[in-house]
């Protein structure tokens, strides 16, 4: 089993990058991010990428060698202490084969990012590094709310203060038990567009799942996907984040993983609601289903 690695501690005045690995970065909603990122002290440096834009792609924030560039960049300067993505959307996928994840892994430091930034938290927990899915910095509204914003920074620099993922929102039992392993998962549509990929690394714990703008039948395709892959196959127990912007396709997600029979929570504000609590993936986990917790194991900090 890989080693479990996690970053130091963020402290007051360490320097952090931004870099956009996907999709194209509002300047205005990014300004927020890096205002708030200061506050707490931070030092911010936005990559050259971010802003760059792609006049033949244009959906995507700049080409896919310059994004792969300024995260590794980043990644590998000695006085960067965490890397931030500005925004999810589509586009991760393209750059991966620019991007090395043995010699990433091997200088431990935060990442933070969700959505499709799963294609990149995939890989890098696979190899033993512990990440944040979490707002990315140009997500106004979610680092608007006080619980998801505190969630985020205790995370960061008081990690041994969160004691449960699941709080304060909490979450409902669909099977009760105890689950332990390590926590993965992330987008749904991310996780079942890597499988046959180099990149594909199904997990060994407990995961989380989540998604946006999927109607019913698209998350039942991808799941089915995923448990045809044997994905699930080495699965503990099962934390149902937000599947939102579309008809409620949650009764969709129970019905093809409650016979898995593990341990199972629903409604835990994870995703892309407003309310998007950190959680660190590729940590150990104590998942109670019946208590409907998260407990972390390992977030002492140094």
């Amino acid at each position: 089993m890989t080693d479990v690695v996690l970053p130091q501690r963020l402290r007051s005045r360490d320097q952090v990058a931004v870099v956009a690995p996907s999709g194209r970065v509002d300047a205005a909603r990014l300004q927020f991010g890096v205002e708030l990122l200061t506050s707490w002290g931070l030092d911010v440096q936005v990559m050259p990428a971010v802003l760059a834009g792609y006049e033949r792609l244009p959906y995507l924030a700049a080409d896919d060698k310059a994004r792969a560039a300024d995260l590794r960049n980043a990644w590998l300067d000695p006085s960067i202490a965490a890397v931030f993505c500005a925004r999810g959307g589509y586009g991760v996928q393209r750059m991966l084969e620019y991007l090395d994840f043995d010699e990433l892994a091997a200088v431990p430091k935060w990442f933070v990012g969700f959505s499709d930034i799963t294609a990149l938290h995939e890989p890098l927990n696979a190899r033993g590094l512990v990440t944040l899915h979490a707002p990315v910095a140009a997500a106004v509204e979610q680092l608007s709310v006080d619980v998801g914003r505190e969630r985020l920074r205790a995370l960061l620099f008081e990690p041994s203060s969160v004691t449960d993922l699941l709080a304060p929102v909490g979450a409902r039992t669909v099977v009760g038990g105890v689950a332990d392993g390590l926590l993965r998962g992330g987008n749904v549509a991310l996780l079942a567009t890597s499988v046959g990929t180099p990149f594909y690394a199904p997990p060994a714990g407990v995961v989380v799942l989540e998604d946006v703008d999927e109607a019913g039948y698209r998350i039942d395709r991808m799941l089915t996907q995923l448990l045809r892959a044997g994905w699930f196959d080495q699965v503990t127990g099962v934390v149902v984040g937000d599947f939102s912007g579309t008809q409620d396709p949650v009764d969709v997600v129970l019905e093809r993983l409650e016979p898995l029979g593990v341990p199972m929570v629903v409604g835990a504000a994870v995703g892309h609601e407003a309310l998007n609590l950190a959680v660190p993936l590729g940590l150990p986990v104590r998942l109670d289903a019946t208590a409907a917790t998260l407990t972390p194991d390992g977030l002492g900090g140094s």
